[in-house]
């Protein structure tokens, strides 16, 4: 086994679009500098407040995962699940074969959170929809010197998620004092990138650094490991996600996202059938 070091291979910087109704975020997958990141399609720090959000929308093909760092929003969709996730929780929905689903802020003042879309290999796009949701309190966290951990998805410091991805995935969030450093070793051929929601951060060897700071996204190199170093003067808050990589055509039109041209005519067809 090679002990190759990640390195910063592509810096993106998010800049604050609308979306849905009244909504605001800023994209790093899905924009153009960074159309997908296999298995990634997109990822969204949104900001809602009423009477904004998202209203009634369908998808297929892939899964979305909602994670809340401020405020409450109210999740409905047509599988019958309904339920309120507050700061600190996650929302892992496999829309599968087709899920028509609303987020819409629960209380006065800003919702504030990460949207990420994984994708579904072709042998899964058309599985039944499922939903798993963990609060705050159920999230396996961990900490080392400086260092904390939530596992939503994989593992790191010896502890995993209960989460079940059909996509094998890493989804971790850090928190990491003025001066700590933390090594996260992750599977080797896997596409893997950070997002950093506050702070300052340095990425790879002292004498090499890549240095970055909030509403950047960071591809990584392939490699068994990245080193990471806090090195502003705040705490840096940020998310660690790797994937295995897909491999399959992606033809993406608005929330649906199949392998060909004619599976999305398909999926137009069956949500808004004329």
């Amino acid at each position: 086994m090679s002990h190759i070091m990640r390195t910063v291979e592509k810096k993106v910087l998010s800049v604050e679009q609308a979306e849905g109704k009244g909504a605001r975020v800023r994209r790093s997958i899905g924009r153009k500098e960074l159309r997908h990141l296999d298995p990634f399609l997109l990822l969204d720090e949104f900001i809602i407040r009423r009477p904004g959000g998202f209203p009634e929308h369908p998808h297929r093909g892939f899964e979305t995962v909602t994670y809340l760092t401020k405020g409450s929003i109210r999740h409905e969709d047509s599988q019958g699940n309904a339920c309120t996730i507050h700061k600190g929780d996650l929302q892992w929905l496999t829309n599968g074969k087709g899920v028509i689903h609303s987020e819409m802020p629960a209380t006065d003042g800003e919702a504030h959170g990460l949207q990420l879309w994984v994708n579904l290999p072709a042998a899964k796009k058309m599985i039944e929809p499922a939903y798993q949701g963990l609060s705050a309190s159920q999230i396996p966290t961990a900490s080392v010197v400086g260092t904390t951990v939530k596992v939503i998805a994989g593992e790191s410091m010896g502890i995993s998620s209960p989460v079940r991805t059909h996509t094998p995935t890493y989804y971790l969030i850090f928190e990491m004092d003025p001066g700590s450093k933390f090594t996260q070793y992750l599977p080797e051929d896997w596409n893997a990138f950070i997002y950093i929601l506050a702070g300052t951060i340095g990425i790879g060897d002292y004498d090499d650094l890549v240095e970055s700071e909030a509403h950047h996204t960071l591809v990584l190199s392939k490699g068994v490991a990245v080193r990471i170093l806090n090195i502003g003067i705040e705490k840096a808050h940020f998310v660690l996600i790797a994937g295995q990589p897909i491999g399959e055509p992606v033809v993406q039109q608005g929330p649906f996202v199949m392998n060909t041209q004619g599976e999305i005519k398909q999926a137009i067809k069956d949500f808004y059938p004329r």
